[in-house]
């Protein structure tokens, strides 16, 4: 643990890159970012937002240009080769070899990362129970369901028992239930003691899973909260009412004046719809509710309704998670000094 108190720090750091034209393009610029131990943390962002390259500078797989990164109570830029011993990663896509079975895969795993025989053995049979595949274990990894995968790709990340994980878009492409199987996985690693960074698209993984989450826009941290408090930086609860009838809105939007925070409410006559900021949810709806009916105003649908994640996204950055943005492919350059071409594939960071 860094004597700051976090499992992961980073401080202005930046990270270039030569464009083909001749130009210079910064996919990190000042970008900072505190982790706590123990936590999963959110890194979110649009796709193009450098996500990708600060897992990867973090993680020792790309050279940083400027400020400084801490890892596990390490410094990144001078003790790179002791970073990469208390660190798991798991990448978008499971690497794993589907012709080995589930148990091969992670006894590889465990050579390769000089275990032994004995103990690559021992290991994979303990990753096998945590991660709920012993019933799948002898079978061909490429008989396994994507969730099955990708807690196979988890389950070989863990081998060493890293103090920080980092998951790069770990859901990417998979069904509803393996993306559940996935989330159970990462809450019984926390669960364990390991700190887990989560980039990730699908803002109700980042709200399920995250105490505290990162917002980062053209390579800068832009906000840093929990997932409440984000919320609350666009606007608490509303109550929303929907008429049946477009003739009824008028009255509609009179009784939820009575309960709006400031009076404001909002009216979209297309939808028969009238939503207003409130303070005291419970109140508001009852009143509301009340006086709708008692007016014998006939409602589609009435409600309180809580600012999301995607609420979020727009107000800060102008542009939902979806959009479409790439960056050019460039030449890497750490100082003065060239290192040849780099892939930069931040902008292949799409939404499924």
């Amino acid at each position: 643990m860094s004597v700051s108190g976090y499992a992961v720090l980073a401080e202005g750091v930046v990270k270039r890159y030569r464009e083909k034209g001749g130009g210079e393009k910064r996919a990190l610029d000042g970008f900072d970012l505190a982790v706590r131990p123990g936590s999963v943390h959110g890194l979110l962002g649009p796709n193009g937002a450098g996500k990708t390259t600060a897992v990867r500078v973090l993680a020792t797989l790309l050279r940083f240009d400027g400020g400084r990164a801490e890892v596990a109570g390490l410094d990144v830029g001078r003790e790179a080769r002791r970073v990469r011993g208390r660190i798991g990663l798991t990448g978008q896509y499971a690497a794993v070899d589907e012709v080995l079975t589930g148990r091969q895969n992670l006894e590889m795993f465990g050579r390769l990362f000089h275990l032994g025989g004995r103990r690559a053995r021992q290991r994979a049979g303990e990753l096998l129970e945590r991660f709920d595949l012993v019933e799948a274990a002898d079978r061909g990894a490429g008989e396994y369901s994507g969730g099955m995968r990708r807690r196979l790709d988890l389950a070989a990340s863990m081998v060493l028992s890293p103090d920080v994980l980092f998951l790069d878009e770990p859901t990417t492409g998979l069904d509803p239930r393996g993306r559940g199987e996935v989330w159970n996985a990462v809450r019984a690693l926390v669960a364990g003691g390991t700190t887990v960074l989560l980039t990730t698209q699908y803002l109700d993984e980042a709200d399920r899973l995250a105490s505290h989450i990162t917002v980062i826009d053209r390579g800068r941290a832009i906000a840093d909260d929990t997932p409440d408090g984000l919320k609350n930086r666009v606007g608490g609860d509303r109550i929303e009412v929907v008429v049946a009838d477009a003739g009824d809105l008028p009255d509609a939007v009179r009784a939820v004046e009575r309960v709006a925070a400031g009076g404001l409410v909002v009216t979209d006559a297309a939808a028969r719809r009238a939503h207003a900021q409130v303070a005291d949810r419970v109140a508001a709806l009852t009143e509301v509710a009340r006086a709708l009916q008692d007016d014998g105003i006939a409602v589609e649908d009435i409600g309180l309704r809580r600012p999301s994640l995607d609420d979020v996204f727009l107000r800060l950055t102008g542009h939902g998670t979806e959009t479409t943005g790439t960056e050019t492919t460039g030449t890497e350059t750490t100082g003065t000094e060239t290192t040849g071409t780099e892939t930069h594939d931040d902008a292949s960071e799409a939404a499924a």
